[in-house]
């Protein structure tokens, strides 16, 4: 065999080593395919100034991919993100497809259920409205609570505007009055009466509980004269 035989044999060899690797990988490949099942967080991109109602927090978003990476998945690396541009109040029909899936790449969507959501945007309104401290427990050596004070008095919050129609007063996390028997201050948070409703500013005010104690009735009269 002369010099040149055998360089085409080599390279007859390689190639065919070369394509039934590539055979094996790519055969590999199709039969290691698999699907998960995940259960993705949606969020909505909105328009400013509205508000997103009876939002549906998740669906279901079956995805196909090599057993590898379908093993490896994190089903937090999953999310649905729905665009919103609508710029009146009503209901909105959203379809969801592949493409609002968030998801690492070399995975495919092969199915969303419900593909199809219905949310209700609502204008977004802003006012002050009053905090009222809430105060639980029992003061100490008997005394007694007067009116709290409560500074600022008025706080900012932002929210649907059918909703904050609802809302007249505003409460504080519990201040506990148990051990105190003399008058004293506390900050305490201003808590949100629903998740819909955001505290803009301030979020903590400060809380004066004026105390006294009760005073001594002294009932007996004055001392009688022994003989009298």
């Amino acid at each position: 065999m002369n010099e040149s035989a055998r360089t085409w044999g080599l390279r007859l060899l390689a190639l065919g080593i070369a394509v039934g690797l590539w055979f094996s990988v790519s055969f590999q490949e199709r039969e290691a395919l698999s699907e998960r099942l995940v259960e993705a967080s949606v969020s909505y991109n909105r328009q400013r100034g509205f508000v997103v109602l009876d939002q549906v927090q998740n669906v279901n978003v079956r995805l196909r991919g090599s057993s590898k990476l379908i093993r490896q998945l994190n089903p937090y690396q999953v999310s649905v993100q729905v665009e919103l541009p609508q710029t009146q109040p009503g209901t909105v029909n959203v379809n969801l497809a592949p493409d609002n899936v968030l998801m690492p790449d070399g995975l495919e969507v092969v199915s969303i259920e419900p593909n199809l959501i219905r949310v209700e945007l609502e204008r977004e309104v802003s006012q002050r409205l009053p905090v009222a401290p809430q105060l639980i427990g029992e003061p100490a050596a008997g005394a007694i609570v007067d009116e709290p004070e409560v500074f600022p008095n008025l706080v900012l919050v932002s929210g649907p505007e059918s909703l904050l129609a609802k809302v007249h007063l505003l409460s504080t996390r519990p201040i506990n009055l148990d051990g105190h028997a003399l008058t004293f201050e506390e900050t305490a948070v201003v808590v949100a009466p629903d998740p819909l409703i955001q505290i803009v500013q301030p979020s903590k005010v400060s809380v004066r509980v004026p105390m006294h104690q009760p005073e001594t009735n002294n009932s007996a009269g004055p001392a009688r004269k022994r003989g009298s």
